[in-house]
């Protein structure tokens, strides 16, 4: 139960006054531990915003899980666009290492990045 308390302060998550833009938080490391915590963060916002701002701001890493993680964000907001205007994702404020594995993983190409 600690280990779970721990990782659950890695993600944590805010809505804009408008509304229109959740941006979530990721501390540390950004790998496997913090799934369903990240999941969480976009599924549980209501109203769906229509920008996900991923603020990689205080992420020390990230692995291959976070990336696949990112993916899933992707596919979440074009399964939620069927209904409704597709939202976005956004990923901003990351530091040279972790901005490096995106450029290298081709993900500037799949996302914005600012």
């Amino acid at each position: 139960m600690v280990i779970s308390e721990r990782f659950e302060s890695r993600v944590s998550s805010e809505v804009s006054e408008d509304g229109e833009e959740l941006v979530i938080h990721i501390t540390g490391n950004f790998d496997f531990n913090i799934h369903r915590d990240f999941q969480r963060a976009y599924r549980n916002a209501n109203p769906i915003p229509k920008v996900f701002l991923v603020d990689l701001a205080a992420t020390d890493h990230l692995d291959s899980a976070a990336l696949g993680m990112l993916l899933l964000l992707r596919d979440y907001c074009v399964e939620v666009g069927r209904e409704r205007e597709q939202p976005t994702v956004e990923l901003m404020n990351a530091n040279a290492h972790v901005a490096h594995i995106l450029t290298v993983s081709n993900f500037d190409r799949i996302f914005s990045i600012r």
